[in-house]
């Protein structure tokens, strides 16, 4: 397992890298340009300056290189300097917001914790939620107990975020009054009772998000245990005297978990992306939102980021992924 571990590891580095590739240039053939926005007062020689400070003037793959450079290289060596007080990237050029003029991974580390805030929670409990429905489903074949999730995940998965998103707010916000239609990025939680107002802002937005995900999930889940529960190998248990529980939640769910992995691997980065619509409709101050003010202003090095932030997401839990088949399955062995 490590040996495969390490041989993916390097493997991802050139697909990371074409992958980076392939952002830069297409955001380069983006029609726009940063200095549009600076106001008509400012010299041409002032203007030159400012667009050779902004990295415009040289050449594309010079530009690329040190987008790279700095990415893999100067940003790391600033988080150590933050993590342990070195001086590792001190006068270090960064990757600098067209937008802001300030670092973009500083303004990404700022709007994280209010997407992981909304995102983590609602998928840990979609996660919690849709495999026991999914179990249960399968089980219960044709029941109403069935019947009802199929509709429920339906309707969830066929509904759009911002059509949802909109139906809680008229509902529990406009005519109930229970929850804050809009996100307070800027509440803290220091006690209690701030937990619990961070608690009643998170609910709504968390409820979105985790409907399409259980939705998806829990279908996944019902069609890997109905393949497995009429394998041989159940048959066989159950013939040996097996309890019926020993035989749904030792074998049959360890078995059918193993696509179901893929699903909830891979899920994690595409729900940031799927996040943007939510956010955009709560008002939450995190990534989604970042990105599409970026590309309203044509903020190409925040989008490049951003853009690439989400790549690496997905290469690593492919990865993630993998590592786990070997732990679920024991037939399969990658070393």
């Amino acid at each position: 397992m490590l040996t495969f571990t390490i041989r993916r590891l390097l493997l991802a580095i050139p697909t990371l890298l074409l992958i980076s590739l392939v952002i830069f240039l297409l955001l380069e053939l983006a029609p726009g340009d940063p200095m549009a926005q600076v106001p008509l007062t400012v010299p041409p020689e002032v203007k030159e300056k400012m667009r050779q400070a902004l990295g415009l003037g040289e050449p594309v793959h010079i530009r690329y290189l040190k987008w790279i450079w700095q990415f893999f290289v100067i940003e790391p060596m600033n988080l150590i300097d933050a993590m342990f007080g070195t001086m590792l990237a001190e006068g270090q050029l960064r990757v600098i917001s067209w937008q802001t003029r300030s670092p973009v991974m500083d303004i990404v580390a700022q709007r994280l914790p209010q997407t992981l805030w909304v995102v983590g929670v609602a998928y840990v409990v979609a996660v919690l939620i849709a495999i026991p429905i999914g179990v249960y489903s399968a089980y219960r074949q044709y029941s109403w107990f069935d019947q009802a999730g199929t509709f429920v995940t339906m309707v969830g998965f066929s509904v759009p975020p911002f059509f949802s998103g909109v139906l809680v707010i008229v509902i529990f916000s406009v005519n109930l009054g229970w929850f804050p239609s809009i996100y307070d990025t800027t509440h803290r939680v220091t006690d209690w009772d701030s937990f619990v107002v961070q608690l009643q802002q998170m609910i709504m937005p968390v409820m979105v998000l985790a409907l399409q995900i259980t939705s998806q999930i829990s279908r996944f889940m019902r069609a890997s245990m109905l393949d497995n529960l009429g394998q041989d190998y159940v048959r066989t248990a159950r013939a040996k005297g097996m309890t019926e529980n020993v035989v749904v939640l030792m074998h049959v769910l360890r078995n059918s978990m193993i696509p179901v992995v893929t699903v909830i691997a891979l899920g994690i980065p595409s729900i940031f992306g799927g996040a943007i619509i939510t956010e955009q409709v709560f008002k939450v101050n995190g990534i989604g939102q970042l990105l599409i003010t970026a590309i309203q202003a044509n903020d190409m090095p925040m989008v490049q980021t951003l853009t690439f932030i989400f790549a690496v997401l997905i290469v690593l839990f492919n990865l993630i992924a993998d590592v786990l088949y070997g732990i679920l399955d024991p037939r399969i062995r990658y070393d």
